[in-house]
């Protein structure tokens, strides 16, 4: 499975392709896009909307890894990485490309260990998984350890499509009723199985000691005695 992963950026995006095979993993190549500050937003997004296009045609990644954007402290960075994230996912789109998402923390935790590395520990520990030389670039190595994250984490999401799928084929479970969640459904039908416990019945004795349902005369429930020879 080869995977190409992007981490997007206003003036520097990196890119690196990762390839699985069997228990091993295999870098296949890296490297950033540099999109200058000469010329305009506009022609920044288009030039790096092209270059994801040709980097897409060029490796023939099975899925595409992409950096999920964070809040950041500066409203008008991160107004300029949103730009450059929409560049990227309509590349991907343009591509038709299986896209997955993961924020920078589940992309630290993936592949250092935490979620608070920072870029050098990230860059560490992508060298020492793929053996690469160490002078990568930071924004490769970002991008090198979101195509790690993803194959991390692509075969537990395979096991969950494929149980999820198993539970949608018909006569593999009933379905609760509309607008009822699945507890309700369950605790409706364990009601619905379950037979309607009867109290006890109140006896009453006669003059021969046998006991036979029913009251007193004063309508008072009379407790239970035993037969003639028992306790009374």
């Amino acid at each position: 499975m080869r995977v190409l992963g992007i981490d997007p950026g206003s003036r520097l995006t990196g890119w690196g392709v990762v390839e699985e095979r069997g228990l091993g993993l295999r870098h296949v190549a890296s490297g950033t896009i540099a999109l200058g500050s000469r010329a305009t937003a506009a022609v920044r997004l288009a030039r790096l909307h092209a270059e994801c296009v040709r980097l897409m045609g060029r490796w023939t990644p099975a899925a595409v890894a992409v950096e999920r954007a964070f809040v950041a402290r500066n409203p008008q960075s991160a107004l300029r990485l949103g730009e450059a994230r929409g560049a990227v996912l309509a590349a991907v789109a343009t591509a038709e490309s299986a896209l997955h998402e993961y924020t920078p923390a589940e992309v630290k935790l993936a592949t250092v260990g935490h979620g608070a590395a920072d870029k050098s520990a990230i860059r560490r520990a992508v060298v020492a998984r793929l053996g690469v030389a160490p002078r990568l670039s930071f924004d490769a190595a970002d991008a090198l350890a979101v195509a790690l994250c993803h194959l991390d984490r692509a075969p537990l999401a395979r096991r969950i499509a494929t149980a999820l799928a198993r539970e949608r084929v018909p006569g593999r479970g009933r379905t609760p009723r509309s607008g009822a969640s699945v507890g309700q459904a369950v605790r409706v039908e364990r009601n619905a199985a379950a037979p309607e416990e009867t109290p006890p019945e109140r006896r009453k004795c006669g003059p021969d000691a046998s006991c036979v349902p029913g009251r007193d005369s004063g309508g008072r429930d009379v407790p239970e005695r035993r037969s003639r020879g028992g306790w009374s």
